[in-house]
């Protein structure tokens, strides 16, 4: 089985969690869009949702043109299952996420959900996090400072590299559907996911990182 055919598998098997009436969170990324397809065909199959909030514009075009109902958030909004990817996954379901640039609104509805499923292929586990390069969601505005700023913290937090890098996209700063900047942190190690999630919470300039602690409920990998 290839990664994309177990991620599809992994997102299959997170329909069946699917139930009429339910209001969703419709993840970023390869995986999650295999989610919103299969999510497209249930619904034309004759499942009825209340809606669905999509954490970016991609996803939301993939929502719209596989006939998934979208909703706008509203402050009595509550997720009855939001489903997404994970760039990295430990025994605990702590979580690196952003790979795809959308962290900020895939935090914001995981947080609001009352059931946070993760889907994944075998290769997102890892016993420690920090292989993959944690994004950190920054504001364009004076950028290197919060740089300094994070590298201080992967420091503070014991991780074993502090190599930071500006994410670029097609020669240009890759910029978030929230407007922002991503820096890219090679840590190699998280030693203590939560305390370097402190410590960035605590940053300046930071506007939201990749550390998914204490968020997903369970994890589908395939």
């Amino acid at each position: 089985m290839t990664a994309d055919e177990a991620k599809r598998e992994a997102a299959l098997k997170a329909l069946e969690l699917v139930q009429p009436g339910m209001t969703l969170g419709l993840g970023t990324g390869s995986t999650a869009a295999h989610f919103v397809r299969g999510l497209g065909l249930r619904l034309k199959a004759g499942l009825r949702i209340a809606g669905a909030v999509a954490t970016s514009e991609a996803t939301a075009d993939l929502a719209r043109a596989s006939g998934v109902p979208l909703l706008e958030p509203g402050p009595e909004t509550r997720f009855d299952l939001a489903v997404d990817g994970a760039d990295e996954i430990d025994p605990a379901l702590n979580l690196i996420k952003g790979g795809g640039g959308a962290l900020l609104r895939e935090k914001i509805v995981a947080a609001a959900a009352a059931r946070f499923i993760v889907i994944a292929d075998a290769g997102k586990r890892t016993p420690r996090l920090g292989r993959f390069p944690l994004p950190v969601e920054v504001t364009p505005f004076a950028w290197p400072l919060t740089a300094a700023k994070v590298a201080e913290a992967l420091r503070a937090a014991g991780c074993a590299r502090d190599v930071l890098s500006l994410r670029y996209k097609d020669g240009a700063p890759f910029i978030t559907d929230g407007g922002n900047h991503i820096l890219d942190c090679q840590a190699a190690l998280i030693p203590e996911p939560s305390a370097l999630a402190a410590l960035l919470d605590a940053t300046p300039g930071v506007v939201e990182h990749g550390l998914f602690i204490g968020l997903a409920h369970e994890a589908i990998v395939v």
